[in-house]
């Protein structure tokens, strides 16, 4: 941490890298202090929201998340995150991007929003940390992020597969609990190479995806998890997209499907550091809820998850070995 640099960093600071001391409670809220800035120049990662919650099927809300986690993330935006050795600002420049830009009005032409968010922001040489929104954002993300970088490997972290395909026949639809089915039949991911993390809900058709459920999270130690993490994917091009209700309703209950049995938020937070290492190339959080939060408990975790996901990618991109 370094000197007070004044109030309103968000607007007024100079320089995109740095972590400075500003009062919790006051201020503009960007994301961990960062500037507000459409300008691409020398960015390294862009921080941007999601505000969609269309495709939820039980409690909306999500499409207040990205406020919330931003909010949220300012009472520890004062100091180096612990427990890592480095400060990621001092080695990634990051820019609050603000929130993706869409019509309400129009749904079906959301998916194609929101990649277009995505291709402006890596074709620009920019890595992505998106706060959403429901888990269905993942999708187009994923389909912007394949044109960069070709087959990806995902590692998800939920409560739920995400692998039902739509029940009704026609067009693919708008919903959070399809939307890797697609990825996976489309080429966007590689299942052999993917693992998802905390499932406890019934889906009998894995379509090819590692499956670590609760069950052997409890059972197992963080660096367990991790090494079958990261044998699994080996040096693959990852997508990281960690949906909130992975962890127990206990420790995040504002979310739109909660399911008890979850990871706790230590389990998660141990199993991401343990990952130091994975060719990490894109990354979300989602599903929180605030309607539904309790203190802000929920957003708070995942501004802390967040923070992990760019501690992963300054320590795999930027920070030597």
């Amino acid at each position: 941490m370094e000197a007070f640099q004044g109030n309103d960093q968000a607007m007024t600071r100079t320089s995109l890298y740095g972590t400075y001391s500003e009062a919790t409670y006051a201020g503009v809220t960007s994301f961990m202090r960062r500037r507000y800035s459409r300008d691409l120049t020398g960015v390294d990662v862009v921080v941007s929201g999601v505000p969609f919650d269309t495709a939820a099927t039980n409690r909306p809300g999500t499409r207040f998340g990205p406020r919330a986690i931003r909010a949220a993330s300012v009472t520890s935006a004062w100091e180096r995150h612990w427990p890592w050795e480095f400060d990621p600002f001092d080695h990634l420049a990051v820019i609050d991007y603000g929130d993706c830009d869409f019509d309400h009005s129009q749904p079906q032409q959301t998916p194609a929003a929101i990649e277009a968010h995505a291709d402006t922001i890596l074709a620009a040489g920019c890595a992505m940390l998106t706060l959403g929104g429901d888990h269905f954002i993942s999708y187009p993300l994923l389909k912007a992020h394949a044109k960069q970088h070709g087959t990806l490997s995902l590692v998800h972290f939920d409560a739920h597969s995400d692998t039902w395909p739509d029940t009704d026949e026609g067009p693919q639809g708008i919903n959070h609990g399809t939307m890797f089915y697609y990825a996976a039949k489309q080429g966007l991911v590689d299942p052999a190479r993917s693992v998802q993390i905390g499932l406890r809900t019934t889906n009998d058709d894995v379509m090819g995806f590692q499956v670590l459920d609760a069950r052997q999270v409890h059972r197992s130690s963080p660096e367990q998890i991790a090494e079958l993490i990261r044998a699994r994917v080996g040096d693959n091009p990852v997508y990281l997209t960690f949906d909130i209700d992975c962890l127990d309703p206990a420790y995040a209950p504002g979310t739109g499907t909660p399911v008890p049995g979850g990871l706790s938020s230590h389990q998660a937070l141990e199993i991401l550091r343990a990952l130091r290492g994975i060719n990490l190339v894109g990354m979300d959080v989602v599903e929180v809820s605030p309607p539904y939060d309790h203190a802000e408990v929920t957003a708070l975790a995942a501004s802390y998850v967040a923070m992990e996901m760019l501690c992963l990618y300054a320590a795999r991109h930027k920070v030597p070995a």
